[in-house]
């Protein structure tokens, strides 16, 4: 029987990146996007052109009616979940929390940290064998910066991938007896189009020189470590909080 997974912000970066990967290891895989249709679907396109089998699916993370329907469709179309990577975030522009309004507090947190706990409360539905399911993987998307803190830049978005650590180790507890393993990624300085949405396309390169291995990384060397930790080769991996990031 072949696996279904579902990525949450599958259109780019990161997400799309785990989804080109995932199915070249034998996954089906549903793409979710919040809004933008064609790079969802270019993604979808890739996939099936190298002979796997994909869907795209629309849902924004922070409403939940929106989750629920994005749950049923991938069911429905490609049947029960196994593997649920959490990777829908965003940034905002660099403030100091002096500076930052009870409505960006608001949005960090309903996608970053509720976003996640929701999708990852329907996964298990699916996949708890307390449910009827076979068990599952849950990987979260955590961040190096919920250990270094961001401050004077994303510090809201630190404490929100603090939340993501915290999260992760109490579900993983919590499930680990109903063939569920989660686990989070914690990227470092990785070379996507996030760091532009918050307004600072050449953060990479400024802050390379902090890293120890002298680089930022790429989405697939993320994606590496989100497949393997999705696969029964990390059978008995859970609970882990996996640092991407170059000894940063």
């Amino acid at each position: 029987m072949r696996k279904v997974l579902l990525v949450t912000g599958g259109s780019r970066g990161i997400g799309a990146a785990t989804c080109i990967l995932a199915a070249q290891k034998g996954w089906d895989v549903a793409v979710n996007y919040s809004a933008n249709a064609q790079a969802a679907d270019g993604v979808v396109e890739q996939i099936k052109a190298a002979g796997g089998r994909a869907i795209s699916v629309q849902a924004d993370v922070a409403h939940e009616e929106q989750v629920l329907a994005m749950f049923q469709k991938v069911r429905a179309e490609l049947g029960p979940l196994q593997g649920l990577v959490n990777n829908a975030g965003v940034v905002d522009v660099s403030a100091r929390l002096d500076e930052m309004s009870m409505a960006r507090w608001r949005r960090m947190f309903d996608i970053n940290v509720l976003g996640s706990m929701l999708c990852a409360r329907e996964a298990i539905l699916q996949m708890s064998t307390l449910h009827g399911g076979v068990g599952g993987s849950i990987v979260n998307l955590s961040s190096a910066a919920a250990r270094l803190g961001s401050p004077g830049q994303y510090l809201d978005y630190a404490a929100a991938k603090g939340a993501i650590d915290s999260f992760t180790l109490g579900l993983a507890k919590e499930v680990a007896g109903e063939g569920i393993r989660v686990n989070a990624i914690r990227p470092g300085l990785i070379d996507t189009e996030i760091h532009a949405s918050g307004g600072l396309p050449n953060r990479v390169k400024d802050l390379e020189h902090l890293v120890p291995a002298k680089r930022g990384g790429s989405a697939m060397e993320v994606a590496q470590a989100i497949v393997w930790l999705l696969s029964d080769e990390a059978s008995y991996t859970t609970m882990s909080l996996v640092d991407v990031s170059g000894g940063r």
